[in-house]
């Protein structure tokens, strides 16, 4: 994918012929052709019931290492509860969770707030504190869990707020925000502790298309700065392929798909070709 001129479009390079290539650079860098990484997160044959229903259904997906990842789905396929269970908020009614190896369900609550520092996460509609301002929603994560000293906390702090555009509304409230600048302070708050791994729990929803592709363009630019590892749920069909390396289809609380944008947008799966193509014919009847 290339970016537009202004930043905030990316117009698609064509397939390769066999859909195993994809060229991603959203910020102008260098083209990705499917290389392996290594894992960082492994979920494996993970299950989840509740209220009687089972709702992850022997789960098992891989998340490279310093890369983007989209994982879609309809609405209820237990994308949001994959997030829950990589960042140990849920443990699984069965099967592991592993974070470079180690099964964070069987970490100490010591062990696991220790694995949780390895993580940032922006939820689906900013979660910001309603009774701070921008800048102390973005400090909060520093305040709560380290001993910086002010001057250095205030200049970090400053400085993100900055790179999200965002240095003149350190003193508003989020009250006083377009949703565009929440989702902006909502990531400044997952970047703040320089996390390894970035959750986002679908980033865009309820955006139009211009704050949209903005937000996109900023988490984009954040991973080629960083290099974080980034997972992100999206309904953005197909404009996340623009966005991500892999991808991660769902359905039904089970993996059905795995591959490369590439290698999506070219599946035969009859499903897969239903989410991809918006279609209303297929094997999911909705009317």
């Amino acid at each position: 994918m290339q970016a537009g001129n202004d930043g905030t479009q990316a117009k698609l390079d064509p397939p390769a012929p066999n859909g195993k290539d994809w060229v991603c650079k959203p910020c102008s860098v260098e083209p990705y052709t499917g290389e392996k990484r290594e894992p960082v997160l492994r979920l494996i044959d993970v299950e989840k019931t509740l209220d009687g229903k089972k709702v992850l259904d022997g789960v098992t997906l891989e998340i490279p290492r310093s890369q983007i990842t989209a994982i879609i789905g309809l609405s209820g396929a237990g994308k949001s509860l994959l997030l829950k269970h990589m960042i140990g908020l849920m443990k699984p009614d069965r099967g592991l969770v592993l974070l470079d190896g180690v099964d964070i369900n069987r970490l100490s609550r010591e062990g696991l707030y220790e694995a949780r520092k390895r993580f940032g996460m922006l939820f689906q509609t900013g979660a910001l504190f309603d009774s701070l301002t921008v800048f102390e929603n973005v400090a909060f994560p520093l305040r709560e869990k380290t001993d910086m000293p002010e001057r250095e906390l205030r200049e970090k702090v400053r400085r993100i707020l900055r790179h999200v555009g965002l240095e003149n509304a350190e003193e508003k409230f989020p009250d006083e925000l377009s949703g565009g600048m929440v989702r902006r302070v909502a990531l400044a708050r997952a970047v703040v502790m320089d996390p390894e791994i970035i959750l986002f729990d679908e980033p865009t929803t309820g955006l139009d298309p211009i704050i949209r592709n903005s937000i996109l363009h900023l988490i984009c630019r954040t991973y080629h700065e960083h290099h974080f590892t980034m997972v992100m749920i999206s309904h953005d069909l197909p404009d996340i392929f623009q966005w991500c390396q892999h991808v991660v289809v769902v359905h039904d609380g089970k993996v059905v798909e795995v591959g490369t944008p590439g290698e999506i947008r070219n599946s035969v799966d009859p499903f897969v070709r239903q989410l991809v193509d918006g279609d209303i014919a297929g094997p999911v009847q909705l009317m």
